[in-house]
């Protein structure tokens, strides 16, 4: 009776899969369509501010940074910020915008943070500064190409978009978990945020880039509102759908740097993510457990061979299999633009599984590290220290606009 339980089981995974891969499918149909019609405009070229939150050194940093000082753009602006002077990150940066004098830069810091989210202080000492009236925010782990600026510019010629945001794959920079881990950003989620623009229209950002219109954030009373949440992009791409203006979805694509190497701590990264997910949107959490392929196809192996159908276990493995390679080849590669996801697409059925477990494992625990530092998630997703009793009061903040006399 267990055995043919747990078969029936791994049959419904494998059906709820199949349907999420033709989703899949529609939604790459539809974004290849944006794509096209994107990649012939041009001409729109608005004067941009770029926001770069640093914390000291990590790998690939100057690549990634330089990156950005690299772009082919009539004008844009460079902003920096840290805690301390003596950031070794600000160092870089520094050393950075010696190498490109031509390219306006400004080192901000901004001291040890009152908010729970580190970032977001830094974040809201620098947009306050900006010169422009667009904003581009981009992580310290984020690498793009040269045209980069000019692609995500593009849907702001519509006034009602208030946010653009990117897909993102991932860059691994040696080793087999920074392969899985990277073909887990290409593929895993670029394949639920094309369902989710698909079906409900985008509500959320991605935090490697978000573009941002300065008075959607002078609208907000800037980052202070979100000051103690852990998913600080999908809060701010949903508040200002909420708001009215609408949330993009980029037909360009940038990388992310993928530098755990160990087993542990990749494991330790993504659980982070997933927890995050868990308390920001509880309900799209659950349900994403129908989306994987091969924990079923793996439980519908074991089942059969218990249940004397050993033809129907192999036949439900390998579909699981092959449903994972149609997928890392249509999202990562065709989608996120990542060659991984193509040549190596026989490693996302391994990833596919370990997803399974990560989601497994987010329920275990409220406990995340970031940064170095120990958090509990609550409800809602924001985050408290741990050890803390109460989740904090947001701070007030200023309306965001410019004071008399600041740069």
């Amino acid at each position: 009776m267990p055995a043919r339980l747990f078969l029936a089981i791994a049959l419904l995974g494998i059906l709820t899969s199949t349907a999420y891969l033709f989703l899949v499918s529609l939604g790459v149909l539809r974004f290849c369509r944006r794509r096209r019609a994107e990649l012939a405009a041009n001409g729109f070229t608005p004067s941009v501010s770029i926001l770069k939150p640093l914390h000291g050194i990590e790998p690939n940093l100057e690549e990634n940074l330089q990156s950005f000082f690299q772009q082919d753009y009539p004008e844009f602006e460079l902003i920096f910020c840290a805690r301390r002077e003596d950031d070794s990150g600000l160092r870089l940066a520094r050393t950075l915008a010696a190498r490109y004098p031509h390219i306006p830069v400004r080192i901000l810091t901004c001291g040890e943070p009152p908010w729970t989210n580190a970032k977001l202080y830094s974040l809201e000492r620098m947009w306050t500064q900006t010169r422009h009236e667009l904003l581009v925010i981009s992580d310290s782990d984020v690498r793009v190409t040269r045209n980069y600026l000019r692609e995500v510019v593009k849907p702001f010629r519509d006034v009602r978009v208030g946010l653009n945001t990117c897909i993102y794959r991932g860059l691994p920079v040696g080793g087999f978990w920074t392969q899985i881990e990277a073909l887990g950003m290409s593929v895993e989620m670029t394949a639920g945020v094309l369902v989710a623009e698909m079906i409900e229209g985008m509500k959320f950002a991605l935090g490697p880039t978000m573009v941002v219109r300065k008075e959607c954030l002078q609208a907000l009373n800037g980052f202070g509102f979100m000051a103690d949440y852990c998913a600080d992009d999908y809060i701010l791409g949903n508040s200002i759908a909420d708001s009215g203006m609408k949330v993009a979805l980029s037909h360009h694509s940038v990388e992310h740097v993928v530098v755990h190497h160990s087993f542990a701590a990749s494991f330790e990264h993504q659980v982070r993510w997933m927890r995050s997910t868990r308390f920001s949107r509880p309900k799209g959490h659950l349900g994403s457990l129908l989306t994987y392929s091969l924990p079923y196809g793996v439980l519908g192996m074991v089942a059969g061979l218990a249940a004397g159908r050993p033809d129907l276990g192999i036949a439900l493995l390998a579909w699981a299999a092959v449903n994972r390679i149609l997928q890392s080849i249509l999202a990562g590669y065709v989608v996120a633009g990542d060659r991984n996801a193509l040549v190596r697409c026989w490693l996302f059925p391994i990833r596919d599984l370990l997803g399974g477990a990560l989601w497994l494992a987010s329920y275990f625990s409220s406990r995340i590290n970031w940064r170095g530092e120990a958090y509990r998630l609550t409800r809602g997703g924001r985050m408290l220290r741990a050890g803390a009793a109460t989740v904090p009061v947001p701070p007030k903040v200023a309306t965001g606009t410019r004071s008399a006399g600041q740069g």
